[in-house]
C-alpha cells in the first residue's frame, strides 16, 4: 500500500484517453458489484456503504480510511471518505461542479484526486487532514489534471494534459510536502507522455511512460522524483506496474520486484493456467499482494499472498466471508491486514438477478408500438 489509488486501478479514469484505458485494463465496475472492507486479523468483512449510487474504490490508508467516489440520489458524483475501519462515510465536495473523486489519502487523512470546477474544467485538488477543505493544485500551464498519490509528506503525484479525449501530452507531475511547488516530473523513462500514479514516503514515484513510438514502460523514480528506472516486465493481464511500497517493492500484472525495483518474482495464479490471468492491483510494507486472478474452472477471484508475494490465497476460501458474496478483485492491502475488495452476488443470485432484469426488459419492449 502507498499513499494512492484509483478505483479497479490507480488513475484517474475518465482523464486517460480510450488506447490507454485498453491497455491498462481498466474497466467500468458493473453496477452489481459491492465495496467490502475486510479485516484479516479480526477477521471481519463488512460492506461499505456510500451514498446509494455506483461507486469506485479510491485509496486507503494505515487507519483503515477509505477514499473514492460515488454517486448520489441526485445525480452528482462526488469524492467521499470513511472513518477508520471503513466506517461511516462524508461527501468532500468539489470545487465547484458536481463531479469529484479521490483517488489517494496518506495516514494523517489527506485526501487527493480530481473534481470539476463551476465552469467544468476538471483539476487535481488536495485536502487538508481528515478531508477537510479542498483546493486546486493547478495544471501546469495546461487544461487539466489529476492528482494520483499522495505520502506522508504531503508530496501529491499525477499528471496534466491538454485533451481529454485522447491522453495526449500528458506530463507526470510531483509537488513539494503539503502539496506545494507543482513541477514537472523530469526523465520519465524519455516517453513523450507519461503518467504518475503513486509515491511512497521516500519520494520514489511509481508511473508510466508513452513512448514516441507508441510503447508503455513502466517506471520508478529515486527519492524525491529524481531519477528513473524503468522496470521489467510483470505479466498478467495488465503488464503494467500498479503499486509501490515502502522500500520501492513494485507489484503489477503477474509479478513483484525487489526493493527499489530490483529483481522480478511471478505470483502465480488461483488454479488457471498461465500467467496472464492474474491482475495485481496494490501491496503493502510487508510485501503482502492483493488482486485478482483466475481459477481452474476460469472464474475471476480476489487473492492475497504472504509477504514478498510468496503464496496465493483465494479470498473466496475465508471462513468468515458472508453467505452469498463473491470477491472478484482486492484492490488494495494496508499495513494492518485490512483489505477493500469488491464483490457481487453468488453466481445463482446473481443469475436471478440478471434473469428478473431480463423481464423487465421483454415486459418493456413489449409495451413499445410496432415499427
Amino acid at each position: 500500500m502507498n499513499m494512492k489509488k484509483n478505483g479497479g486501478f490507480k488513475v484517474g479514469i475518465f482523464v486517460l484517453g480510450p488506447v490507454l484505458l485498453a491497455v491498462l485494463s481498466i474497466a467500468t465496475h458493473a453496477d452489481a458489484e459491492i465495496l467490502y472492507f475486510m479485516d484479516l486479523n479480526k477477521r471481519t468483512v463488512s460492506e461499505i456503504k456510500t451514498f446509494g449510487g455506483f461507486s469506485t474504490f479510491g485509496g486507503i490508508n494505515n487507519a483503515g480510511q477509505v477514499v473514492g467516489g460515488a454517486t448520489t440520489p441526485e445525480g452528482g458524483h462526488y469524492a467521499f471518505l470513511t472513518g477508520p475501519s471503513g466506517q461511516g462515510i462524508r461527501n468532500l465536495g468539489s470545487l465547484g461542479g458536481n463531479f469529484s473523486r479521490a483517488l489517494g489519502i496518506n495516514d494523517s487523512g489527506e485526501v487527493v484526486g480530481f473534481a470539476d470546477t463551476a465552469t467544468g474544467a476538471r483539476r487535481a485538488f488536495m485536502t487538508g487532514p481528515n478531508g477537510v477543505g479542498m483546493r486546486d493544485l493547478g495544471t501546469l500551464g495546461r487544461d487539466q489534471s489529476v492528482a494520483e498519490g499522495i505520502n506522508n509528506t504531503g508530496q501529491v503525484v499525477g499528471y496534466t494534459q491538454t485533451d481529454t479525449q485522447t491522453g495526449s501530452d500528458a506530463h507526470a507531475f510531483i509537488t513539494g510536502p503539503g502539496g506545494e511547488g507543482i513541477r514537472d516530473l523530469d526523465g520519465t523513462s524519455g516517453g513523450a507522455t507519461n503518467y504518475a500514479f503513486a509515491i511512497n514516503d521516500a519520494g520514489q514515484v511509481l508511473g508510466l511512460s508513452v513512448t514516441s513510438g507508441g510503447d508503455f514502460v513502466s517506471f520508478i523514480t529515486g527519492p524525491n522524483g529524481a531519477g528513473t528506472v524503468v522496470l521489467g516486465t510483470f505479466g498478467g493481464r495488465g503488464d503494467v506496474a500498479t503499486d509501490i511500497n515502502a522500500s520501492g517493492q513494485v507489484a503489477g500484472g503477474a509479478g513483484i520486484t525487489g526493493p527499489n525495483g530490483m529483481g522480478m518474482t511471478t505470483l502465480g495464479t488461483l488454479g488457471a493456467s498461465g500467467t496472464d490471468v492474474t491482475d495485481a492491483e496494490g501491496l503493502n510494507d510487508a510485501g503482502q499482494v492483493v488482486g485478482s486472478s483466475s481459477t481452474s474452472a476460469g472464474a475471476t477471484h480476489a487473492f492475497v499472498t504472504g509477504p514478498d508475494g510468496a503464496g496465493m490465497t483465494d479470498l473466496n476460501s475465508l471462513d468468515f466471508l458472508p453467505e452469498g458474496v463473491l470477491l472478484t478483485a482486492a484492490m488494495d492491502i494496508n499495513n494492518a491486514g485490512q483489505i477493500i475488495a469488491t464483490g457481487v452476488p453468488e453466481p445463482e443470485s446473481y443469475l436471478m438477478l440478471l434473469a428478473g432484469l431480463g423481464m423487465v426488459v421483454f415486459a418493456a419492449r413489449r409495451k413499445r408500438p410496432l415499427a
